[in-house]
């Protein structure tokens, strides 16, 4: 059987390139689910204090930290489009200003929106003077799907989107690289304090299941030219063995005459 090599090679890199695809897609799920298990111990561990002092967000990310200061509900963001159990919503995010200097984003929780008309704000609570908050260290206040910047613009007390960087640019203000997603008040500094805000956050999600999904897709994919390419080779084997066939088949014969008669 004549091997064609050029079909014999494309088989063979689709192989090598999904395979390959594969690996790295294990590979990812291998980090997430080691990400997965630092974000589960960092939960777990002695809160870091939050201060004047800037930590970058490589250093903070999940980790439970608490911070001691004042909000200022004058600068306060609604984030739009958070649902909590199937009623829309927003997070209330809100700066704080750190007793040791600084300030520092807080995610204080979900307020349910009203239907009719999205700017009515319902009544909430904020503490005056110092308080001190405790929660997760979050690159941002969670990140909604839009189309554009439109709704994300500075200066709007509704949005859609907040990023840290662009928060502190428009106001001016020394922010930390990161937001508190805040799970509740230290009971220690003050008796419980109730502001009427929701704080049942979603736990993060790392998505490790979807790159199993691919790997075991791309596994499938190889699997696939592999056998396409053994089938293509078999079918082609029968092909030239029926051609051969005809080639070298027996030969006619003529009649075959017995001796004359006497």
């Amino acid at each position: 059987m004549k091997i064609r090599l050029v079909p014999a090679l494309l088989i063979l890199i689709v192989m090598a390139v999904t395979i390959r695809l594969g690996f790295w897609q294990r590979d990812r799920a291998h980090q997430k689910e080691a990400l997965q298990a630092q974000i589960t111990q960092y939960e777990n561990a002695a809160p870091r204090t939050v201060g004047a002092a800037p930590i970058a967000l490589k250093a903070i990310e999940f980790h439970r930290v608490r911070a001691k200061g004042t909000f200022e509900p004058a600068r306060v963001v609604y984030l739009d489009n958070r649902p909590y159990k199937d009623q829309p919503g927003f997070y209330v995010v809100m700066p704080l200003k750190l007793d040791d200097g600084g300030y520092v984003l807080v995610n204080r929780g979900w307020l349910p929106r009203s239907i009719d008309n999205r700017e009515r704000i319902a009544p909430y609570e904020t503490p005056t003077g110092s308080v001190e908050v405790e929660g997760i260290a979050r690159a941002d206040a969670s990140r909604a799907f839009e189309l554009g910047v439109g709704g994300s613009a500075a200066h709007q007390k509704i949005r859609q989107n907040l990023g840290v960087a662009s928060y502190a640019a428009e106001t001016g203000l020394p922010l930390q690289p990161f937001v508190i997603q805040q799970t509740g008040f230290v009971p220690a500094a003050q008796p419980p304090l109730k502001d009427g805000l929701v704080r049942d956050w979603p736990a993060p999600n790392t998505d490790v299941e979807r790159n199993i999904g691919y790997m075991f897709q791309w596994w499938g994919m190889a699997a696939a030219a592999l056998g396409f390419g053994l089938y293509a080779a078999r079918r082609a084997a029968t092909k030239e063995r029926m051609q051969s066939g005809e080639k070298h088949g027996p030969q006619e014969q003529g009649p075959v005459h017995g001796a004359k008669d006497a």
